[in-house]
């Protein structure tokens, strides 16, 4: 029989060395389809992931001790939950684990009282995240041309939608 996934908080600093060691992983293939390796995820630093573990809220999916995915967010001071940094290891994508870490974060940003809306963004050729990030209610908002290679499309939705996506 097989283990299943658990959803928590990160809280350790083994937490953080296994969350920089899947993104690092989990973001090979995001510079690849952009041909850059000095995106931030790649060149995080392990103190910069302590700070934000420390700081944020963020949540770890587990399999048995083995973390097998992340995602990162905090709400400003507008009342926008910033979700970030949803990664999910190359051998658990397509089993539905990136919908219920983003329900997750969402059910748990959302629960601030001040929380009006949530917003993420991914580069405009990640067609699998924007596919994700649409199956769960988020629309484009804005789009960000950086470089030849690189336009970062920014998407959202109003924190009320969020019951919807816990649903679904």
């Amino acid at each position: 029989m097989g283990m299943s996934v658990t959803i928590s908080e990160a809280a350790s600093e083994a937490d953080a060395e296994q969350i920089l060691k899947l993104q690092y992983l989990c973001y090979q293939s995001e510079a690849e389809l952009y041909g850059d390796y000095s995106i931030e995820p790649l060149t995080q630093s392990l103190d910069s992931l302590k700070t934000e573990v420390a700081s944020d809220t963020v949540l770890v999916a587990r399999l048995g001790d083995e973390v097998v995915a992340s995602v990162r967010g905090a709400v400003d001071a507008d009342g926008t939950a910033r979700i970030g940094k949803l990664i999910v290891h190359p051998r658990m994508q397509r089993h539905g684990l990136g919908g219920r870490l983003l329900n997750a974060i969402e059910r748990q940003l959302g629960a601030d009282s001040t929380t009006k809306s949530f917003q993420l963004f991914t580069g405009h050729r990640s067609e699998q995240n924007l596919q994700l990030y649409r199956k769960h209610g988020y629309a484009p908002v804005k789009t960000q041309r950086v470089n030849d290679r690189l336009t970062v499309v920014t998407l959202a939705k109003d924190s009320d939608a969020r019951a919807y996506a816990a649903s679904a």
